[in-house]
């Protein structure tokens, strides 16, 4: 009776359990077998741990396999997914092989791991991280060309990696990263995000916010409608039908030489404004500056966004290339320093300056003007360690952390400035010199700034997005950002010279995994893939055949956590590993990934609000002419 009463239970268990059931069909050499065949296909495309498979379920008439998150880092798409299903089909008994089978990894079917812009998604209603912006920030009305199936109308959040900090613990300022091969990761990134990436995507139609000055211009004159400091420069109005008058809120003023503790520029003055004029007589405001020395320089605006504020401020920089003509969405990002380009200005006061005008395509609205800031200067920001305590420094990855705290000694630490250009400071302080919240850029309230400004560039996303489509249920700038994009360089050496390679990183599972418009947070994977794709087929197509493809990992950054837009973090290369650092330090190199990164943002946006995409061409390379018979030349 026993072993007719074991065997009943067992068939009990089967049908009533049938995971257990299927995990005694597929045997531990077959999952083995085919965990190789998943290890040989990732071996093809990355360099990761050993893939698994972890367990086995069925349902119904489908075999689940349930693969580790290993398996997850490979980049998936239309013909690998398809030789994958092949190849694990083949290594099934056949009683199996009739199933419908599904491989599952990082909590999805590999095939839904597939980049949406590499999908076949024609007729399906897939939830995608877009909305309606029809006016963006900034609408330059002076290029060539406005590109149509680019990234028009789109804004894009980055920022270059770390900078030059203040630690407490030290009291003194430091760069965040080693020193090592001629460079530091804190000025590192810069050399591909400034000359290359931001001009690339802008170029493309986008408009670009950084959290940290990108005008390497030592050079900064501020010209103000309260006073300018250097005593040379002029802010002029005249009046046309409608009358300049102060605005009833705060506004900016450059009252100080440095900015202690929280101290924000943008509340210790006032602000210009005037009604809108469809067919009256314009009323124009002037920014006239003292320029100490020629060369090329950034031009910021700032404003005040208020209730009935119009969406086409008109501004016209008056540069020695002649002029550019921009419109300004005053109904967004009001009370910061707004950039319009950089622009090439004679020594003094020659013919170069900034204006606005009131005219509008709807009478009524309001025009304000504030500041404009001019060249990127030095750090102007001091610090000092705090009265109350001082943190460790946690690690971004870091989320389950007690701080350590120990009092400040009995030592009259002075407040000091950084004595380096600006554009060389970590984002926090660019951000307290631009007006933003000190709930943004300082976490800890003063206590510690490393991890305040890897802290803060997260935050800032969210801010720049508050109040927008992107991010309704906060408050901030009102600005619709698509997306936000880190840019790092990673740390290690390996024996024997090989390459490191390139990583990304990004985060699923915060905010219940969804946006505000109810987009999966794996948009964020989309764009991990995309632009990870892109720098190793580039690079390994001109550069390095064996360029090392990292994983993609989903885990709790928080520059990739925090963000309520898709964000991802990109390491790049080891700064410290003489394989990677051996091209990375090629300019044409800096460009190539770039551009790889560029092509990559491109293809997410693009696929987000399902349009067809055009690459911008790269100029014309090896040039010939050839004459001919006759008066024909060719060209070839």
């Amino acid at each position: 009776m026993k072993p007719i009463l074991t065997s009943l239970i067992l068939l009990l268990t089967a049908g009533l359990f049938p995971q257990a059931a299927a995990t005694q069909e597929l045997s531990k050499e077959l999952r083995s077998q085919i965990g190789d065949f998943l290890n040989e296909t990732a071996r093809k495309e990355i360099s990761v741990g050993k893939i698994h498979i972890d367990s086995v379920n069925t349902e119904g008439n489908d075999l689940i396999l349930f693969a580790n998150i290993n398996c997850s880092y490979i980049p998936f798409h239309t013909d690998n997914v398809s030789k994958i299903y092949q190849g694990i089909k083949a290594l099934l008994p056949p009683e199996l092989a009739k199933r419908k089978l599904q491989i599952r990894t990082d909590h999805h079917a590999i095939e839904e791991l597939i980049p949406l812009a590499l999908r076949n998604t024609r007729g399906r209603k897939i939830p995608t991280f877009s909305y309606k912006a029809d006016t963006p920030l900034i609408t330059r009305l002076s290029v060539p060309y406005t590109p149509t199936n680019g990234l028009q109308n789109r804004h894009i959040a980055l920022w270059q990696s770390h900078g030059f900090y203040y630690e407490s613990k030290l009291a003194r300022w430091e760069w965040q990263r080693a020193r090592i091969f001629q460079t530091v990761e804190d000025l590192y990134t810069q050399s591909y995000v400034l000359p290359f990436l931001v001009p690339m995507l802008e170029n493309a139609g986008a408009t670009v916010l950084l959290p940290r000055e990108r005008d390497p211009q030592t050079v900064e004159i501020i010209v103000d409608n309260d006073r300018c400091r250097d005593g040379h420069s002029v802010y002029s109005e005249l009046n046309g039908s409608k009358m300049w008058k102060n605005g009833e809120a705060a506004g900016f003023a450059h009252l100080k030489r440095t900015y202690k503790d929280f101290e924000n520029p943008f509340r210790e003055g006032t602000y210009r404004q005037v009604e809108t004029t469809k067919k009256g007589t314009v009323s124009v405001a002037e920014w006239i500056p003292e320029i100490p020395r020629a060369g090329r320089y950034a031009v910021y605006i700032s404003y005040k966004t208020v209730n009935n504020s119009t969406e086409d401020a008109l501004y016209t920089v008056y540069h020695q290339g002649g002029k550019s003509q921009f419109k300004v969405n005053q109904q967004m990002g009001g009370g910061t320093w707004i950039y319009l380009g950089t622009f090439s200005f004679g020594i003094g006061k020659t013919n170069c300056k900034i204006v606005l005008s009131n005219q509008s395509a709807k009478e009524g609205r309001l025009v304000t003007a504030d500041a404009v800031k001019i060249g990127g200067g030095y750090g102007n920001i001091a610090r000092s360690i705090s009265e109350e305590v001082v943190t460790v420094n946690t690690k971004s990855s870091d989320t389950m952390i007690t701080d350590t705290y120990h009092p400040k000694a009995q030592v009259n630490y002075p407040y000091e400035i950084s004595g380096y250009p600006r554009f060389c400071e970590a984002a926090r302080y660019w951000m307290q010199w631009a007006g933003i919240p000190d709930s943004v850029y300082s976490d800890s309230h003063g206590k510690n700034d490393y991890t305040d400004d890897y802290k803060s560039r997260g935050i800032w996303v969210n801010y720049l997005a508050g109040g927008s489509a992107a991010n309704p249920t906060e408050k901030g700038l009102n600005i619709p950002v698509d997306m936000a994009f880190a840019f790092h360089s990673d740390a290690g050496t390996t024996y024997g010279d090989t390459i490191i390679g390139t990583l990304g990183i990004f985060h699923t599972s915060a905010y219940n995994g969804a946006y505000a418009n109810g987009a999966s947070r794996y948009a964020s994977r989309d764009l991990c893939d995309l632009v990870q794709s892109n720098i190793v087929k580039d690079v390994r197509t001109l550069y390095e055949p064996e360029w090392t493809r990292r994983g993609m990992w989903n885990q709790s950054y928080y520059e990739a956590r925090v963000p309520r837009v898709p964000t991802m973090l990109l390491e790049l290369l080891s700064h410290q590993n003489f394989a990677d650092m051996r091209y990375g330090l090629d300019p044409r190199f800096r460009f190539t990934v770039s551009r790889a990164i560029y092509k990559g943002i491109l293809q997410f946006i693009c696929s987000q609000y399902k349009m067809e995409y055009v690459v911008q061409p790269l100029p014309v390379d090896h040039m010939s002419l050839r004459f001919e018979e006759g008066n024909r030349i060719k060209l070839s």
